[in-house]
């Protein structure tokens, strides 16, 4: 069996990729109220401070920051996961042999995190963050995107509408003009 070993360091900023149980679904953006109650719901039990989000289809990004001494990120997810998943209908055609008891197959089972080690780090996953509806290809402008908190970072002047977009998914010390998950990209 996998062990997963997660950051467990207090007091810094953890960037977060959730997914859908299913690649290339609308849940999340047509249950967006639902959503929005879990989270609030989890940050009135367990509070934590969402930096930036943008909730795709089937996807989530977002940076969080816990309170001070407090890294567990693990329990707030479950209880977003759970609460949304009470509050949606499960999909007609999920195989029950394919869940595991109490699922109800709408979230893929772990999520991704990764902790913020600087500025760069920092301003990378936030660019990744803001033009995320614009890599995949749901709009032209990142602010043309309403699940995106770009619009709170336009009205704080952190992001230009209309400037460039530019590449997403790498730290800004190291950038290439090969796309990152282009076919055939070696691993570094």
């Amino acid at each position: 069996m996998p062990r997963y070993i997660r950051s467990d360091r207090p007091d810094v900023t953890y960037f977060f990729t959730v997914r859908a149980a299913r690649r290339g679904t609308d849940l999340f953006v047509r249950e967006i109220d639902p959503l929005r109650a879990a989270v609030r719901k989890a940050k009135d039990q367990h509070p934590f401070e969402i930096s930036e989000i943008v909730v795709l289809g089937d996807v989530i990004h977002t940076l969080w920051h816990l309170p001070p001494g407090d890294a567990d990120f693990s329990i707030r997810w479950r209880m977003i996961k759970s609460l949304f998943s009470r509050s949606v209908d499960a999909p007609a055609d999920v195989a029950a042999r394919r869940l595991r008891p109490g699922e109800k197959g709408l979230w893929q089972r772990r999520f991704w995190e990764h902790a913020i080690r600087d500025a760069d780090d920092l301003a990378a996953h936030r660019h990744m963050i803001w033009t995320a509806p614009v890599q995949a290809g749901l709009v032209s402008r990142p602010e043309q995107w309403a699940h995106s908190s770009i619009h709170r970072a336009i009205a704080q002047g952190h992001f230009v509408p209309g400037g460039p977009v530019g590449p997403a998914y790498l730290p800004l010390s190291g950038r290439t003009t090969r796309a990152p998950y282009a076919a055939g990209a070696q691993a570094r």
